[in-house]
């Protein structure tokens, strides 16, 4: 994991340095800067040492005036390194170097055969190109100004420099001969309305096994989030099954329900457990820290970036690569709201349409929370098997019961490596089993009045600020950015979805 920047066109380095300066929380271990020799471009990588630890600084060279620059994990890398190192001389056990060799053997065509989370550079002599991975992860996002092409993988890195400012798509290329161009798009694959339930289950079992295991890779300590909720117990138990020993972390404030159960699953499965108290004066205090790293003030993402940081912050004391339950919800109905939906068949495509855009709403939460403290997060219910088999699972199993019990699936495939209270306490997002909710409607009514609100509200009419709660979030983010308007641009909002009829 690290921040990757750069710019195709004629600049000074020192609008690289500067930038690479903004996101080397991203990467505190190693940087490097290369500089085409006509001028006509360059690339600045902060590294977070992963995977070849000692001899994978970036970035990377190649043959003539070729080097790459990347920002994940490549899953695959092994299969990869097998297939290509019979052509190429491999100078690194990097699975980047996998990435670049691969372009040499395939060019743009390699892209597509990545399996894991990236965004990277290549730059091919008189040639730049540029790619995100399917879902997005990992973040990119890019600037064309003055003939220039500037990107980095955060947004306070290029809006020192530049206004208008766009996110990089995911399951996009770029190319400075071509242009963008989709390689990959979400799948809308029909439910399998005859399935029976215990080959779904089977199946569900199988594909979620195998992609935490793939994101087992590591040469650094691993471990895992765990809020004693399903989707989090269900990774903590299956990687507990592959290492012997795991470290797991929670937050909550004292006597909340996620650091209770959280325990209880710890204890059941035997890992090595950490938990933090959350204050409320500490968690007020942080909120600019947070907001910064986030890059966002929706209210929604506010609240659980409030209890992924402190987790963050926990697990960076012990552990450099983390597992963390994202996705679970939005391919099995996990929020409240789906429960308000007419239909299945209009459920199935909300379902998928909440997968589409977790790219800039819960992924840039774990992405910007984990890495502004340096630790890298892995969401093993986003592998593309385990997407493709989420929508052929019929939404009826999703929701089921009088009332609907949510993910009911989910819990049926696992409710035997867990403890029954665990398979079936009811859902609860992160800042509420963290009590994080809680904690900030008592203490906000102390930062902003109703009538401070009302009249911000008034003076930033055209954001649609919800609440008090949420113009004291959009007050810190004006104040904490040198250009906020620049990233306010590119502020998703959680709650705002199409109307379901």
């Amino acid at each position: 994991m690290c921040g990757i920047a750069g710019i195709w066109g004629k600049t000074s380095q020192s609008n690289i340095e500067a930038m690479m300066e903004s996101i080397i929380h991203r990467g505190p271990d190693a940087n490097g800067i290369f500089v085409v020799p006509d001028g006509s471009g360059i690339l600045g990588h902060q590294r977070l040492s992963i995977m070849d630890v000692e001899g994978g600084n970036q970035p990377i060279y190649g043959d003539g005036k070729k080097a790459i620059i990347g920002n994940g994990e490549i899953y695959n890398y092994p299969q990869l390194f097998s297939d290509l190192e019979s052509k190429y001389q491999f100078v690194t056990k990097s699975d980047t170097e996998a990435i670049l060799h691969l372009y040499d053997d395939k060019n743009i065509t390699a892209i597509p055969e990545l399996d894991g989370m990236f965004s990277f550079a290549i730059i091919d002599n008189h040639k730049f190109i540029a790619a995100r991975d399917p879902i997005g992860i990992k973040p990119l996002y890019y600037s064309e100004k003055d003939g220039n092409f500037w990107f980095a993988s955060e947004l306070k890195a290029i809006t020192k420099f530049c206004e208008d400012v766009k996110e990089f798509p995911p399951g996009t290329f770029f190319s400075s001969e071509t242009g963008f161009s989709t390689y990959y798009n979400l799948p809308d694959i029909p439910p399998e309305m005859d399935a029976d339930i215990d080959d779904i289950v089977k199946d569900i079992q199988e594909t979620v096994e195998a992609s935490v295991v793939k994101r087992l890779m590591a040469d650094v300590p691993l471990g895992a989030f765990l809020s004693g909720g399903l989707d989090s117990s269900i990774i903590a138990a299956i990687a507990k099954k592959h290492k012997s020993e795991l470290h797991t972390f929670s937050v909550g404030v004292e006597g909340s329900k996620d650091i209770k159960a959280a325990r209880l699953v710890s204890d059941y499965l035997g890992t090595i457990h950490h938990q933090y108290l959350i204050s409320p004066e500490e968690a007020i205090a942080k909120l600019p820290e947070i907001i910064y790293a986030l890059e966002s003030f929706d209210q929604d993402l506010v609240r659980s970036a409030i209890p992924c940081y402190f987790t963050s912050r926990l697990a960076a004391q012990y552990v450099k690569v983390i597992l963390t339950g994202e996705g679970a919800d939005e391919l099995f109905a996990g929020y409240t709201y789906y429960k308000d939906i007419p239909s299945d068949d209009i459920l199935h495509t909300e379902l998928r349409r909440s997968v589409s855009s977790l790219h800039n709403i819960n992924l840039q939460r774990v992405d910007r929370l984990t890495m502004a403290h340096s630790i890298e997060g892995r969401v093993p219910f986003l592998d593309l098997k385990m997407i493709e088999l989420g929508q052929k699972i019929p939404a009826h199993l999703k929701l089921r019961g009088n009332p609907p019990v949510e993910k009911w699936i989910l819990r049926k495939a696992f409710e035997d490596i867990l403890p029954e209270e665990i398979v079936w306490r009811k859902k609860e997002q992160f800042d509420e089993g963290s009590g994080t909710v809680d904690l900030l409607v008592d203490t906000l009514k102390d930062v902003m009045s109703e009538e401070q609100a009302q009249a911000y509200q008034k003076e930033h009419d055209h954001i649609n600020l919800r609440s008090a709660e949420e113009c004291y979030y959009h007050q810190i983010f004006m104040d904490v950015f040198d250009n906020p308007t620049a990233i306010l641009n590119n502020v998703a909002r959680w709650a705002e979805r199409p109307v379901l009829v």
